[in-house]
Formats: C-alpha cells, sequence, structure tokens
C-alpha cells in the first residue's frame, strides 16, 4: 500500500486534468451503457403488434417497473411507441447514434487528458531521478553501473509511467463501466443478475497464485534489461580496445550469452501472464451460458421478463464481463509497472551523504594556507587507501603529488574538493574545516584537470565554457589562448562553432586534453588540480601549456598529479607517496639527493 501510494503521488501536480478525464470516463461509461439500454425500446418497436401495449403489461410490476420508468421519463418523452413503429425504430435509431456520438467525442477527450498527464507524469519522475542522480556521491557511479542508470531513467520510467496513468485510468474506466452496467442491470432483473456474478469470484481468484510468479518475472526481466544496456554501453565505449583485440566475437557471444537470458526470462513471465486471459475468458462464456439459460427460464416458463428487457440485459452483460477481467487481471498487468517503481525508487531513496552542513559558510577564496590533518580514507571497510596525511600547502605554491599506480594521488585531491568524504582527520582551508563550507562554493574555487578527458557533443566553445555559460567569446578565446588550444581551433572548419562529436571524438588527444584545460582556466579557480593534466601532449605542446600554467600560477594554489616526473621538477613541493603515506617530501634536487623513491622513480624514467 505504501508504494501505490508513493507512486500516485505524482499524480498531484495534474490533479486538475486527471479529474476531468475522471469525468470524461464516467460520462463515457454511462453513455456507453445508455447506448445498449436503447435496444429495449428498438425491439419492442420493431416487433410491436397493432394494438399492442408497449409499455410493458403483462410482466409482473416488480420485474419491469425501474427499467421502464427510466425509460419512460427519457426515452418515451422523444419516441412515441404508440404511434408509427418504422417512426419510432427512426427515432431510436437516431437516440442512438447519438448516445454513440457523445460517448465517443467524450473518450476521445479522455484519451487526450490521459496522454498528457502521463508525459507531465513522465516528465516529473525524470526530473527527479536525473536530479538525484545528479546529487549523488561518487562512491554511488562507482558501485552502479552505467547501463543500470540509463535503463532506469529509460526503460522502468516508462513501466512506471504506464502504471500512474494509462493503467490507472482503464481501471477507473473499467470500474465505471462496470457498476453502470450493474445499475441498470438490477433495474432489469435483479434476480438474472446475481446469476451473472455466479462466475465473477472464480475470475478473480484466477490471477491470485500468478502475481507473486510475475512479480518476481518482471524483476529479473528489468534487471536484465539493466544489464543488456551496461553491456552495451561498456562495448562501444571500449570498441577500440575490442577491435585492437579481435575480440568481437568473444563480445558477440557475451551479448548472446545475456540477450538469451533476457528471452528466456522474458517469454517464461509473459506464458504465466498469458495463460490467465484464455481462463478468465471460459469463465465469462460459462457466465454468459449461465444467463443465457436462466434467462429463457424467466422469459418462457415462468414468464416474468419480456424478451426485448432480456435482449438488453444479454446485451449489458456483454459489456460486464469485459471490465471485469481487466480489474481482474489488474494485479498482474501492473507487476511490470510496479517492480520498475521499486527500482526508480531504490534510486531516490539512495542517500546523499555529502551535502551542507547546517550554517554553512562560502568559501570566498584561499588566503592563508590549505591543511591536511591526520587524513584516512578507505573506499572500503578494512582496506586503506590514505593513512594518516599530515601535508601543509601555502597559498600559491605548487605541489606535485608522484608515486606508484595506488598510491593515493588522486584520492587526495578528491578529498579536498568533497567527492568523498575523509574517513578520519580533516582537511582545512584558512583554519576552516572543509565540511563547514557549502559543497558548492568549494568545488566553485576548484580547477581540475583529470587524465580523463570530457567533452560533450556540442561545440568547442560550449565545452570551453562549461561551467561558465556566461562567459564572452573574449574570454573563451583568451583562455583556449593560454592552453595553447586557439591555433588548432582556428584551423578546423568552424573553429569555434564546431562540434567536437560525442567525448570529443573529432579532435585528437592532446586537442582533447587542451580544451579540458582551456575549460579550467576559464573559470579563474584559486585552486587548480592538473591530474596527468599533460598526459595526452606532445613535447612541443606541453612546453607551451607549462609555460601558460605558469604565467596563471600567481595567486592560486595549484596541485598537480604526474607520472612524468619532467612535469614536477619546478614544484615548491614534492609530497611522495606510497601505499597511500607520504615517505617523502621536499624540492626536487633535495629528493634526488635522499637516494629514496623518489630517486628510484625519476632513475627509472630517465636512466637511459
Amino acid at each position: 500500500m505504501a508504494l501505490y501510494l508513493r507512486i500516485l503521488r505524482y499524480l498531484r501536480p495534474h490533479g486538475s486534468h486527471f479529474v476531468l478525464a475522471v469525468l470524461a470516463t464516467f460520462a463515457y461509461a454511462g453513455l456507453d451503457a445508455v447506448s445498449y439500454v436503447l435496444l429495449i425500446p428498438f425491439v419492442r418497436a420493431l416487433f410491436a403488434d397493432d394494438g399492442a401495449d408497449l409499455s410493458g403489461a403483462g410482466v409482473p410490476a416488480d420485474a419491469s417497473a425501474p427499467m421502464d420508468r427510466f425509460l419512460d421519463v427519457t426515452v418515451y418523452r422523444i419516441v412515441d411507441l404508440d404511434g408509427d413503429p418504422l417512426a419510432a425504430v427512426q427515432g431510436i435509431i437516431v437516440l442512438i447514434l447519438v448516445a454513440f456520438t457523445l460517448k465517443n467525442v467524450f473518450d476521445f477527450v479522455r484519451a487526450w487528458l490521459v496522454a498528457r498527464v502521463e508525459q507531465g507524469v513522465t516528465r516529473d519522475i525524470r526530473n527527479e531521478v536525473y536530479d538525484h542522480l545528479l546529487r549523488l556521491d561518487l562512491a554511488f557511479f562507482g558501485r552502479t553501473r552505467t547501463g543500470q542508470i540509463i535503463s532506469r531513467l529509460t526503460h522502468d520510467v516508462e513501466q512506471l509511467r504506464s502504471l500512474v496513468t494509462k493503467e490507472l485510468a482503464k481501471l477507473l474506466s473499467s470500474s465505471f463501466e462496470f457498476v453502470v452496467a450493474v445499475v441498470f442491470m438490477m433495474a432489469i432483473s435483479w434476480r438474472l443478475t446475481l446469476a451473472a456474478f455466479v462466475v465473477i469470484p472464480g475470475t478473480m481468484a484466477i490471477w491470485g497464485p500468478l502475481v507473486r510468479k510475475l512479480r518476481r518475472g518482471d524483476r529479473r526481466v528489468l534487471d536484465l534489461a539493466g544489464e543488456v544496456n551496461s553491456h552495451i554501453q561498456e562495448t562501444l565505449s571500449g570498441i577500440r580496445l575490442v577491435k585492437s583485440a579481435g575480440a568481437e566475437e568473444l563480445e558477440r557471444r557475451r551479448f548472446g550469452g545475456l540477450t538469451m537470458d533476457y528471452f528466456r526470462t522474458f517469454v517464461r513471465t509473459e506464458r504465466w501472464r498469458a495463460l490467465a486471459g484464455p481462463l478468465t475468458e471460459l469463465l465469462a462464456a460459462v457466465g454468459t451460458a449461465v444467463i443465457l439459460w436462466y434467462g429463457a427460464r424467466l422469459v418462457v416458463v415462468e414468464q416474468t421478463m419480456t424478451g426485448e428487457l432480456f435482449v438488453g440485459f444479454l446485451a449489458l452483460s456483454l459489456k460486464l464481463y469485459a471490465p471485469v477481467k481487466y480489474v481482474a487481471k489488474f494485479p498482474a498487468v501492473v507487476q511490470p509497472g510496479l517492480v520498475g517503481a521499486e527500482r526508480v525508487f531504490e534510486f531516490l531513496d539512495a542517500p546523499t551523504e555529502i551535502r551542507d552542513r547546517d550554517g554553512a559558510r562560502e568559501l570566498q577564496g584561499v588566503t592563508d594556507e590549505i591543511r591536511f590533518d591526520g587524513v584516512e580514507f578507505a573506499y572500503r571497510s578494512g582496506e586503506p587507501v590514505l593513512r594518516g596525511i599530515d601535508l601543509t600547502v601555502p597559498r600559491g605554491s605548487v605541489v606535485a603529488l608522484v608515486g606508484p599506480s595506488g598510491a593515493g594521488k588522486t584520492t587526495l585531491v578528491d578529498l579536498l574538493g568533497r567527492f568523498f568524504e575523509v574517513g578520519a582527520g580533516r582537511i582545512t582551508i584558512d583554519g576552516t574545516d572543509i565540511r563547514d563550507l557549502s559543497v558548492r562554493s568549494l568545488r566553485d574555487a576548484l580547477g581540475i584537470v583529470s587524465q580523463e578527458t570530457v567533452l560533450f557533443h556540442d561545440t568547442i566553445r560550449a565545452n570551453v565554457a562549461y561551467g561558465r555559460p556566461d562567459a564572452t567569446d573574449a574570454e573563451v578565446e583568451r583562455a583556449a589562448r593560454a592552453a595553447n588550444a586557439h591555433s588548432f581551433i582556428t584551423a578546423i572548419p568552424g573553429g569555434y562553432a564546431a562540434v567536437v562529436g560525442e567525448r570529443g571524438a573529432e579532435l585528437s588527444g592532446g586537442q582533447r586534453q587542451r580544451i579540458s584545460i582551456a575549460r579550467a582556466l576559464l573559470r579563474d579557480p584559486p585552486i587548480l588540480v592538473f591530474d596527468e593534466a599533460t598526459s595526452a601532449l606532445d613535447t612541443e605542446s606541453e612546453r607551451l601549456v607549462q609555460d601558460a600554467i605558469e604565467r596563471l600560477l600567481e595567486g592560486r594554489t595549484v596541485f598537480v598529479i604526474a607520472h612524468r616526473l619532467s612535469t614536477v621538477q619546478r614544484a615548491d613541493q614534492i609530497v611522495v607517496l606510497e601505499e597511500g603515506r607520504i615517505v617523502e617530501r621536499g624540492r626536487h634536487d633535495e629528493l634526488l639527493r635522499a637516494e629514496g623513491l623518489y630517486r628510484h622513480l625519476y632513475e627509472l624514467q630517465f636512466q637511459t
């Protein structure tokens, strides 16, 4: 019930349209039933004998009076059955056409309003999930496959949309049709109505044992859909590796295995869903047979019902079983939507661990120093990545972080940006714990150029100005010149308006890196982080970029992470990490003389 209530809250912003859709549905159900009730006066007029009493005489009053009273105050005020039979038949045909026309007008209004609500709900759910994903920490994305995220934003949200609007609207429509049909059937014969209900409990009971099977099956289907999406995303991202390794056949087999699992699970689940339809149809046929047998007795043997009333009742009973069948199937039909809702809510319920504290301050810049006091961190409990880090970085200085892969260099600067929270100790800027600063202002103060260059399928200008949409063309060009990117940008057809392609596919690795550096420089942050920022540049470009960076260092605090030690020799302080600990620190010449790990790494690179 809690899940249903949570799902229904997405209708609240669209309540007015949904209420109008419900009213249109009610009008549709009423007119639909009336169009079948009009068969009663039609049959009476069609088979009337001269001088026959067309008011229902000859039948006990308690059997025909409710329906006849309804017809007296509606149809018989418009059509005179005591006059010309052909004129009466024509009049009733006109009424049937009017009823069908109005019914379809309301059906159109209902369908249009439901579609409007559907898309509004889809938009709201997707926006909410996407907004929440943007607020989640990097740790969440580290443990969740990208394909699963995409699957929940697309396929699962579609399932939830269908449940919230389409299936709910159909349930209401079926319920209204059922209630209106029962009211008119009771007006004709309450005994025959009870006979029609004999098979309804059996129809409802069919779906009970199947719901649990369908729930498990639908959950597995959606999980496998996410795995298929993940595999596609990973393969396309690493297509160069796949081809260079000649692994096309391997990937073909892996993907074929996933799609086969999806196929088998989907077909097995749909087998159970499809089984209940024929069973329900069979019970409906049994119910119709009961009505035919008992109704014939009432007309022929007991003579408590006229033939035209029985025809009208039979027509209404056929309308009765369609909504009953849908209501009976509803628990199974909505299983994909419920499972999709659970999967979407799993993301929405994922906690945002890194958030502003009450009274968080805005970081205005760095005026003194950045300090790491006894900082420790582990991605997984019992597996520390950083241990007892003590480091002071004065304002305006350049600190180089070096060490073997996995030593914790990138993790250290990630903690400074609060992409992860420290496990122990603290990081301060001018004596203020960064956890007491607002996350937005802290990250606004950081300019990061990582070894993984991220460019979007947009223009070069938009990629340079990412995070600074208000930047002028002059500012964008100045940043590009500083990053040694202006010359190759102007040489490209379209210049700054050229689209770089997905992930910057239209540019070389060095060009992508220089665009990324220009982006960081445009933001003009007080703290700069270069994580292997020059690794993709040739020697000449690296020299030019290093010269540009040095001109921009004044008044800024800079962290440089590099395996290529030629890029860190002029740093004010070189910090050497090994297995999450600081094992050496000092300037280049000092560390060479110390003959420690730094000297060893240096000689490995420059031993020739």
